[in-house]
């Protein structure tokens, strides 16, 4: 089975590194962004399988990201953000993200969302192809 694109959307350094180690010690492949405007290009460009997005980016808000990705992708979007607030989890949710995932978080559950959001997709399109 092909290994998903995922495209990591994450401004602080040293937790980009810990989620991209994870992925790769999972030997999934990845794509980085720390930005948000560099986050909408890559995945216009590179067509990645997910997204695990960062809420508080430098220059565009995640939920921003969300909603602009949203205008042209169903991109499968996982929030992975140190905002814990209801209100924050409602809105990126009622923007479009799929999963919300609170810091910190531990790989497992990350490797564990992400391979249930890849494995619902993919029987969604079966059931739509039959």
């Amino acid at each position: 089975m092909n290994k998903p694109t995922i495209l990591v959307v994450e401004d602080d350094s040293s937790v980009r590194s810990l989620i991209t180690t994870t992925l790769k010690a999972h030997g999934d492949k990845f794509l980085t962004a720390a930005n948000g405007e560099m986050a909408v290009m890559m995945a216009s460009s590179h067509n990645p399988d997910i997204m695990l997005l960062d809420l508080g980016l430098p220059d565009i808000d995640g939920v921003e990201v969300i909603r602009r990705i949203r205008e042209w992708s169903n991109l499968p979007i996982i929030v992975l953000s140190a905002r814990s607030e209801d209100s924050d989890k409602i809105e990126a949710l009622d923007q479009g993200a799929d999963d919300y995932l609170t810091k910190p978080f531990s790989g497992q559950v990350l490797l564990s969302r992400i391979d249930n959001l890849l494995r619902s997709r993919t029987l969604l399109r079966l059931s739509l192809i039959h």
